[in-house]
């Protein structure tokens, strides 16, 4: 069993003895002074799937014995690391005060990683733009996002799941068919008589069997923020994960996860469980279809650990924390958003004055 540190490794510049950071879009790491860069080593180690109940396994039956130095936001409670030789900080997530505590904690070590390829000044660049289209955002909003050094990157734990499924449904196939209706109607003050097509649908019982392969579900093993922004950051390129190297952290924080593994899976589940429902309806055929149980079985269930890269920000407004996330393979950008309450009113203001004067103007 592996544990997960999160005090980085240093990699000082042989130039200057400056810290390196790992450089988006690059496979080096490189010195924020002197511009010095050192070459990451490539791994050609393939990036495998762990057996899903082994793991379990091996969970249950590990002593908490490693030390591991974190740290906790008292706030949102996210776990995350801090740069060498920091002992406070501020929460990516939330926005507030850290300080470093060392405690006992097994974790399961990442395996492979998706290297960050946008740069801060790329994704600040994308963060302003969406700012900017946001209607009726607080003045304070936009001054907020003056300020690059607000964008701090984050390695988001994540799990992926492969199984091979074998469902047993039962339901109903409804086929529709039409008959010949003949009804009475009023026309010209006269009662006549006429026909119609009408649709019913019969109804019979059913019940079956569908097969499926599902490869690398991804469930975020992080809860510290927004799901729904997370999903929209999607699609992630999982087909380019690296090796974990702690050269890739350099200059970055890593969240740990706090969605456990079963956790994880019955998030898998549920993904899963809307494929199979739709493999049922196509195997039940027909016009409708109604699914009245489903009963799957999960064979060969794999995962991986991996780490995803964001650039994030936490912004207060009126002591609600708003969070905005830049996928930083791609610099999509999510995020929640405050409301100018003096804007909206400014606006209706305007409106109703102009619609006033419309009215003035056409009365005359």
């Amino acid at each position: 069993m592996e544990t997960l540190t999160a005090t980085a490794k240093q990699f000082p510049c042989q130039k200057c003895g400056a810290r390196l950071d790992f450089a988006p879009g690059t496979t080096a790491l490189r010195c924020p002074y002197c511009g010095f860069e050192n070459p990451i080593p490539q791994s050609n180690e393939e990036i495998r799937e762990l057996d899903y109940q082994t793991q379990l396994t091996e969970l249950a039956g590990t002593q908490e014995t490693s030390e591991t130095e974190r740290v906790q936001c008292r706030n949102c409670a996210a776990e995350t690391t801090l740069p060498p030789d920091v002992v406070s900080g501020t929460c990516p997530f939330c926005g507030s005060n850290l300080v470093a505590t060392t405690q006992c904690r097994r974790l399961i070590k990442p395996r492979s990683l998706l290297p960050f390829g946008v740069t801060q000044r790329q994704a600040f660049d994308s963060f302003q733009k969406w700012i900017k289209g946001l209607w009726f955002a607080p003045g304070a909003l936009k001054t907020y996002a003056q300020s690059e050094g607000k964008l701090t990157g984050v390695y988001v734990p994540f799990w992926t799941y492969d199984s091979r499924t074998v469902s047993f449904y039962t339901g109903q196939r409804g086929d529709d068919y039409w008959e010949t209706e003949r009804y009475t109607t009023t026309e010209n003050g006269r009662t006549v008589s006429k026909t119609r097509q009408v649709r019913h649908t019969r109804w019979h019982s059913v019940s079956g069997t569908v097969w499926e392969n599902f490869d690398d579900v991804l469930v975020a093993a992080s809860d510290s923020l927004p799901g729904e922004c997370l999903q929209k950051l999607e699609p992630w390129d999982l087909d380019r994960l690296v090796p974990f190297a702690d050269d890739y952290l350099s200059g970055f924080r890593a969240e740990s996860y706090r969605v456990s593994l079963p956790d994880g899976f019955a998030k898998a589940k549920e993904v899963m469980d809307a494929a199979i429902r739709s493999s049922v309806a196509r195997d039940i055929g027909g016009d409708h279809q109604r699914i009245h149980s489903v009963r799957t079985q999960y064979d060969g269930v794999t995962f991986k650990h991996i780490l995803l890269p964001v650039w994030l920000s936490a912004y207060r407004f009126k002591e609600k924390v708003y969070r905005f996330l830049v996928n930083a393979r791609t610099g999509e950008v999510q995020g929640e958003r405050p409301w100018s309450g003096w804007k909206i009113a400014g606006m209706v203001v305007t409106i109703s004055l102009i619609i006033l004067v419309l009215v003035l103007v056409f009365q005359d």
